[in-house]
């Protein structure tokens, strides 16, 4: 139990020290999310969970597969914001458009053979 509330005041402190930093420097704070530091924690929490590291393998593996399609995420946010679309509409479009292209990224991988 103790173990879980570790996992989640660290993963805690890491998103508001981001948002807080973005607060202060958009480019601190975005050099701070930019850093894999989900996906860190994740290797790190799934390791000492289990001690296997073919699982920690396959996760990193499919991390980087997968970031590719979240990266359309960070091209249409700023262009519908800086457009004048408000906030939350523009943040709902990027997601869906995002979802979309994790649906097409896993089926266009799928046709190369490549498994997540």
């Amino acid at each position: 139990m103790w173990l879980y509330v570790v996992k989640v005041l660290v993963t805690a402190v890491v998103v508001v020290a981001v948002s807080e930093l973005g607060k202060r420097s958009s480019l601190w704070g975005a050099a701070l999310a930019s850093l894999p530091l989900t996906s860190l924690l994740a290797f790190v929490w799934l390791y000492t969970g289990t001690g296997n590291v073919r699982d920690v393998a396959a996760l990193s593996q499919g991390i980087f597969w997968l970031v590719l399609a979240s990266l359309p995420l960070f091209l249409i946010l700023p262009a519908l914001l800086k457009n004048g679309v408000g906030f939350w509409p523009a943040l709902a479009a990027s997601c869906l458009v995002t979802v979309g292209a994790y649906f097409a990224l896993v089926w266009v991988l799928g046709r190369f053979g490549v498994r997540l």
